[in-house]
């Protein structure tokens, strides 16, 4: 089956737009931690580790070995159970007694948890201290509303709110005098733009630039480290944003600017040339011509699978868009964007996911 191309026409543009302060950055020290953990699903319908999973049938005896029940593994049988790992998310700031989502993937031959109930499971951090306990009933996901799949694998699932917070991570932000905004991408420009524009507003030197990623705060003396950064956050400044094509192979999906041009350049792509040349205006095209008028500013000839284009009028939207009108696949629209990104005539960041 032919995958279809997405072509996605995001505005990306050249010029500054203002932007909030917290939506380019993060506060060092204010993050998340990623907490993991192993444990048991029970409740299956037989479609838990058969006895294969022989990690499975340990941790089975060695469960109910604490409950004074003394079991060799081997005699063990049921496909009720499920070994999983636990993975959950803990935001910053969070307090005991918080909840929090946790996501469940098996890890033996299990065929489905959905239905099951995951038992009390601790959840490490790195440092390998206990800061959640998991527990609770596994929500398989829907279905997708187009295609009607599955979003989700019968061997993984979700306990929304299904962690309670046990310990902290001690971060104390309010006694602090200075912290440090890292942008979430580094350019110069931005960086000095957030410092002249903090300074100004406090009217004194709260904000230094060390590199185009990194600010050093400094807290006005009349306020405190919360007032401070929940203020600053809602400034505004003219971000600067770099031009940038992402693809996503796996789904054939193509996001740029429609500004993005393309210089001149001639790429043959198996039956398929491009050619970007330097005129002021396109040839006429005949009655009985196989060449289609793509606007003013590019033609296609059917017969040749040639796409012509005339110099600054060219966008990486209106390649895709010709390609496409071709016959071209989602894999030689890729390939082409590649090819030009290599040979120069495409400037902009070329991303791909």
């Amino acid at each position: 089956m032919r995958r279809t191309l997405y072509l996605l026409c995001l505005f990306f543009p050249l010029l500054a737009h203002a932007v909030k302060i917290k939506d380019i950055s993060n506060i060092i020290g204010v993050r998340d931690n990623q907490l993991i953990g192993y444990g048991l699903i029970v409740g299956l319908n037989k479609t838990g580790d058969g006895t294969t999973s022989k990690f499975t049938l340990q941790t089975i005896a060695n469960m109910l070995q604490t409950m004074n029940v003394k079991l060799d593994p081997k005699d063990i049988k049921s496909k009720n159970v499920a070994a999983v790992m636990v993975t959950a998310t803990l935001p910053p700031f969070a307090r005991q007694g918080d909840k929090i989502d946790v996501v469940v993937s098996s890890i033996g031959d299990a065929k489905s948890i959905e239905g099951g109930t995951l038992l009390m499971t601790p959840l490490k951090g790195v440092d390998g201290r206990i800061y959640a306990l998991a527990q609770g009933s596994v929500t398989i996901g829907g279905r997708n509303g187009r295609g009607g799949g599955t979003l989700n694998h019968a061997t993984a699932g979700r306990i929304p709110s299904g962690a309670l917070v046990e310990q902290e991570v001690p971060f104390n932000l309010y006694s602090q005098k200075s912290a440090t905004l890292s942008l979430k991408e580094s350019n110069f420009k931005n960086a000095v733009t957030i410092q002249n524009i903090l300074n100004r507003y406090y009217k004194e030197r709260v904000a230094v630039a060390v590199d185009g990623r990194t600010i050093r705060l400094r807290k006005p003396e009349k306020l405190s480290m919360i007032e401070f950064l929940a203020g600053l956050g809602e400034l505004s400044i003219d971000y600067s944003n770099k031009e940038r094509i992402v693809i996503d192979e796996r789904t054939g999906t193509v996001v740029s600017g429609i500004d993005i041009e393309v210089e001149p350049v001639m790429i043959t792509h198996g039956d398929i040339t491009i050619k970007i040349e330097s005129r002021k205006r396109l040839p006429a095209i005949g009655k009985d011509s196989a060449v289609t008028a793509m606007g003013n500013d590019m033609q296609i000839d059917q017969n040749n699978g040639a796409v012509v284009t005339k110099e600054g009028a060219t966008t990486v939207a209106n390649i895709a868009r010709s390609l496409k009108k071709l016959g071209a696949t989602p894999k030689d629209i890729i390939s082409i964007l590649e090819a030009m990104k290599n040979a120069g005539a495409i400037h902009a960041d070329l991303q791909i996911i």
